[in-house]
């Protein structure tokens, strides 16, 4: 079991500049290659259409296939379902429903001074893509995820695309959840191209005003160059997993959480950082190969490893909580004794899991959080996805006539002082209108 390979071992204030920095900047940056092919696929997909779509799909998927899938088959696919997974999913989407809920944004509206009075109002947006990946697995939660939310929010049309398969159709399971999500409208086309297809329109898909959803790198390097004309979520790669953890968490079930999210993709990130080390850190080791030994996924997982795999000590949670919050990962998993009086030093993350018995698993399906989270260092600016993603804010200002006369003065002084005479004529006119009363 020694033979594990896990690219960094040791202590965190040992590791060399340049391995701290392999750390800390991952994703966020395509290659030259990916970027021009992404580019000329937008460029096929505006100039093309439905047209573009067949012939990129032929060329990528293999198929030939209609751009909608027909809505009886979502129906189809979701009444195929065994009970127990439609049921799983049920529970899921009820959960998603209840916490999304809870977290709808409410409308503020503030006096600052008598007669001024300032409005925010929550508005949902109109026409919402939902992008919902294919490739090694399908993602029947992840459909979930973007799906119901944008309904919670009242928005009122949500589009899903997804890749085809061999048989020219997205994956029973995403088209399954699609229905029980309420998606208006599913297409079985994937990659760049959907997300082209989503921003500008075609023959077909309409141009929605929002686009979210995980994807690979072509997926994120579109929504990238198409975010100056349609709203992303927040800019996602692979999967990432910090554990902070002592010796009061269990080995087994921290190797655990590491094969999970490291089966996701040779490139998923996992990290588990011992606070104290000693035996338990080779305790780990021992536990984590055995688990490796045992998964389905295995070259999947050991790859993952041995690219931005790490088992690193601390010599205290401070130290610890300073690593996370440079790390700043998707995931991070609080595996010590106490948690919740520690949790607070945990700022940046994009979702944060407190006690090992709160499995990041859960949260990948069924707590009602959300999954689809920043990585790449980005929880230190964005959010996981919520139904805030799925509204826009309208402001509102209603002004007095008193109040009106009462701001003159100084509103005209102002814009007297920028340069701008228009401005401060417009202004003084109200304290004149208000004289004449």
């Amino acid at each position: 079991m020694s033979d594990l390979v896990v690219r960094w071992r040791g202590s965190i204030n040992r590791l060399a500049p340049t391995e701290r920095r392999a750390l800390m900047e991952r994703g966020g940056d395509s290659t030259d290659a990916i970027r021009d092919a992404v580019r000329a696929i937008l460029a096929e997909v505006r100039l093309g259409g439905d047209r573009a779509l067949r012939q990129l799909t032929e060329r990528f998927d293999g198929v030939s296939t209609p751009i909608e899938v027909p809505p009886e088959l979502l129906w189809e696919a979701l009444a195929s379902l065994p009970e127990s997974v439609r049921s799983a999913l049920e529970r899921a989407r009820r959960n998603l429903i209840t916490a999304h809920r809870a977290m709808l944004p409410t409308a503020v509206e503030v006096e600052p001074e008598p007669g001024v009075l300032v409005r925010r109002t929550p508005v949902p947006i109109e026409r919402i893509g939902v992008y919902a990946p294919g490739g090694r697995a399908s993602y029947p939660s992840s459909v979930l995820m973007g799906v119901v939310p944008a309904r919670v929010a009242g928005c009122r049309e949500v589009l899903v695309c997804s890749p085809p398969g061999p048989d020219g159709l997205p994956a029973r399971l995403t088209m399954a959840a699609a229905a029980l999500a309420g998606a208006d409208r599913v297409f079985a086309v994937g990659g760049a191209q959907a997300i082209a297809a989503l921003a500008y329109g075609t023959e077909t898909i309409p141009r929605v005003d929002r686009i979210v959803g995980p994807g690979n790198g072509y997926v994120m390097e579109a929504k990238l160059q198409l975010a100056n004309r349609v709203a992303i979520d927040s800019p996602a790669g692979p999967s990432e997993l910090l554990v902070v953890a002592d010796s009061s968490a269990s080995a087994e079930l921290v190797a655990g959480e590491l094969v999970a999210q490291s089966e996701h993709d040779p490139d998923a990130m996992v990290i588990a950082v011992m606070v104290g080390g000693g035996g338990w850190v080779e305790e780990l080791i021992g536990a984590l190969a055995e688990r490796v030994a045992a998964t389905p996924r295995r070259e999947i997982v050991e790859a993952a490893l041995a690219r931005r795999g790490a088992i690193l000590t601390a010599e205290s949670l401070a130290e610890a909580a300073d690593f996370a919050g440079e790390l700043a990962p998707e995931h991070l998993l609080l595996a010590i004794a106490d948690p919740d009086s520690h949790r607070k030093l945990f700022p940046n993350a994009g979702a944060l899991f407190v006690g090992l018995s709160s499995s990041v698993t859960f949260g990948d399906y069924l707590s009602g959080g959300n999954h689809v989270l920043p990585t790449g260092g980005l929880a230190r600016s964005y959010s996981g996805l919520s139904t805030h993603d799925f509204i826009r804010w309208t402001s509102e200002q209603r002004i007095e006539p008193a109040a009106a006369a009462a701001l003159a003065e100084d509103v005209a002084l102002l814009a007297t002082t920028e340069g701008l005479p228009g401005h401060a004529a417009a202004a003084a006119a109200w304290r004149r209108t208000e004289a004449r009363r």
